[in-house]
């Protein structure tokens, strides 16, 4: 069984910045692609980044793209979401999943999943 834990997310007004975490236990967390995730209330959830098991594939949701950046820490078993210039559309609960896969922008390729943290940008 793996765990994945999310952390970090709060009220930020626009332009600044959080940076999230996501701890894992349970497997090897290297084996793992990571992703983060973001749902906002009437939404789908999205994709919003995604990073291969080594840290050397990325990949950024359109809407991200520029703003944010994924890594991963494997002596630590934590994933990141560093979180720049924020805007009133990023306000959304955001979650980090892990898959077996390569790494991947479908919801449905991930089996593990957070909690999600709530992430609130104010104008």
């Amino acid at each position: 069984q793996v765990q994945l834990a999310e952390s970090g997310g709060g009220l930020v007004q626009t332009g600044g910045s959080l940076r999230l975490s996501c701890a894992v236990s349970g497997r090897t967390f290297s084996r793992y692609s990571m992703g983060w995730f973001r749902q906002a209330p009437g939404k789908e959830r999205a994709f919003v980044a995604g990073i291969s098991w080594s840290g050397g594939t990325t990949h950024y949701g359109d809407s991200v793209k520029g703003r944010f950046a994924i890594s991963r820490d494997n002596a630590k078993n934590t994933v990141y979401l560093q979180m720049n210039s924020l805007v009133p559309d990023d306000t959304a609960v955001y979650y980090c999943a892990a898959t077996d896969y390569n790494v991947s922008n479908y919801r449905y390729d991930y089996k593990y999943w957070g909690q999600g943290t709530q992430v609130t940008v104010s104008s």
